[in-house]
């Protein structure tokens, strides 16, 4: 485990003992990561997209300081957290969006930078509803697709947070893939979820 990683568990360890100087601690540990995370879905998202990376990072860190400190046991499992709720926060603003398109709802606009967004968008509520219905089938492949997709963890470290082998993850990530693609691509055989 490099130097960082090794402080950043031993600082949720002394969090999750109760320590609340632990916190303060790992803030600026994990903001720069967590914040080039946010950047990094962001930029899969719409060129008008109003959430923008700092917005999502500090929505984020309150939920995470809200957590229970049990709950977070290491570094990779804080950023696997970190990327749950995240996916859950992109998912709510689209469906907010959606629901002003619909004529309910409000909007709140939270600008920082479109520069960084890219042409590349995702449909986070079809990737949320495909990936609800692949953890029916499989939890665990759902699971690695968050935690690759929305958490940016490596093969390694979703291995340590499921407690699975490395081989393991690479054949669920593989297989979770096909099948995601199946069900948001409707040309490849799938249903196409909207």
């Amino acid at each position: 485990m490099e130097p960082e990683a090794d402080t950043v568990s031993k600082l949720l360890q002394s969090w999750r003992a109760g320590e609340k100087t632990a916190l303060d601690q790992l803030t600026p540990l994990v903001y720069n990561e967590l914040r080039k995370l946010a950047a990094a879905y962001l930029r899969r998202e719409r060129l008008d997209h109003t959430l923008q990376p700092t917005a999502l990072v500090h929505e984020a860190w309150i939920r995470l300081a809200g957590q229970n400190r049990t709950e977070i046991e290491n570094r990779a499992h804080f950023f696997a957290i970190a990327a749950n709720l995240m996916r859950q926060i992109l998912v709510n603003h689209a469906r907010r969006r959606d629901a002003v398109k619909r004529g309910g709802g409000v909007e709140q606009a939270l600008v920082e930078d479109l520069a960084a967004a890219q042409p590349c968008a995702v449909d986070l509520i079809a990737l949320d509803q495909a990936l609800n219905w692949l953890a029916e089938l499989c939890p665990r492949q759902s699971r690695i697709v968050e935690l690759r997709f929305f958490g940016g963890l490596t093969e390694e470290e979703i291995g340590d947070v499921l407690d699975i082998s490395v081989v393991t993850v690479k054949r669920d990530w593989r297989i979770a893939r096909a099948a995601l693609y199946g069900q948001l691509n409707p040309r490849a055989g799938g249903t196409g979820l909207s």
